[in-house]
């Protein structure tokens, strides 16, 4: 949650889900977490990518 704060203030960790959801991003939360502290350049990406989704 508090990473996906970080990328963007504006989104909810519910939203975010519902973004991956809608981008057939499919990732384990425990992965998401993992990307989050130790890939968090990655982990960007994907939040764009959610963003997006929901975006559209």
């Amino acid at each position: 949650n508090a990473a996906v704060r970080a990328h963007d203030e504006a989104l909810t960790y519910s939203r975010f889900i519902n973004g991956l959801s809608l981008a057939g991003i499919e990732v384990d939360r425990k992965v998401l977490a993992d990307l989050a502290v130790h890939e968090p350049e990655a982990f960007g990406a994907i939040v764009d990518q959610a963003k997006a989704a929901l975006a559209a």
